[in-house]
């Protein structure tokens, strides 16, 4: 049985590669350079979490997401507030202590609500698809392209974010950061410290949106239609 989090059959991938590139034999212990210049890490250094919020709801206009702000103990009645606005009446979220913690529960009964169960695959695609709102926190957010970052695990099914109409992104104001570059290097220093990284992270910017098909601006082809924000003042 494989180890989640844990990479397998490196070797042999790593020599079947080598054998195709033509060279004789792998390379071991490669450094990564050392870039003198790392402007990633310059952009929004010495922001404030106040000056991040407003950086993320500046980005989140631009793609078309509505950003509420609320406090620990208004969570419940923004939350039910922002459903009705996107005439949810059924819901689907993830197996997240977190709803429990942000007093969610009695708030979300009041609809017709389905909890992520990760022993029931089969209802679980079901019961969200016909969801008219998927709910989920973020576990980080990047100020700059207001985007949140999913991580997925048997509770945290990806559906919820995918399949409903709409989606609403619950997001910690502790949980935003300037830009993708902090998101790595925390994911970075979790696999360094031996900790389980989840196999699929998500990154969501607003409602799906697309343009392939002869330049034509479409919303909601590969995802939610709507998409809303509510940061959470936890700091």
């Amino acid at each position: 049985m494989s180890t989640p989090g844990k990479v397998e059959n490196r070797e042999t991938f790593l020599k079947h590669l080598t054998e195709k590139l033509g060279r004789k034999e792998m390379r071991q212990n490669v450094q990564l350079p050392e870039w003198e210049a790392q402007p990633q890490y310059k952009i929004l250094k010495d922001a404030s979490p106040e000056e991040l919020v407003e950086v993320f709801k500046a980005a989140a206009a631009k793609i078309n997401t509505p950003v509420l702000e609320t406090t620990i103990s208004d969570l419940p009645s923004t939350l039910k507030e922002a459903i009705v606005q996107l005439n949810g009446k059924s819901v689907a979220t993830w197996a997240d202590p977190r709803f429990d913690d942000y007093n969610l529960k009695q708030a979300l009964e009041e609809f017709s609500l389905h909890t992520w169960d990760s022993y029931s695959a089969e209802k679980n695609i079901i019961e969200t698809r016909d969801a008219d709102v998927g709910i989920t926190f973020s576990d980080y957010t990047l100020a700059e392209s207001a985007t949140v970052v999913l991580t997925t695990s048997p509770e945290k099914g990806r559906s919820v974010s995918l399949l409903p109409e709409s989606f609403i992104a619950l997001v910690p104001k502790s949980t935003i950061v300037p830009r993708l570059t902090q998101v790595t290097d925390k994911i970075d220093e979790e696999i360094k410290n031996g900790s389980e990284v989840s196999s699929c992270i998500k990154f969501i910017s607003g409602p799906s949106n697309s343009a392939d098909i002869e330049l034509s601006f479409v919303t909601g082809v590969h995802g939610p239609v709507h998409a809303a924000y509510i940061i959470i003042n936890d700091c």
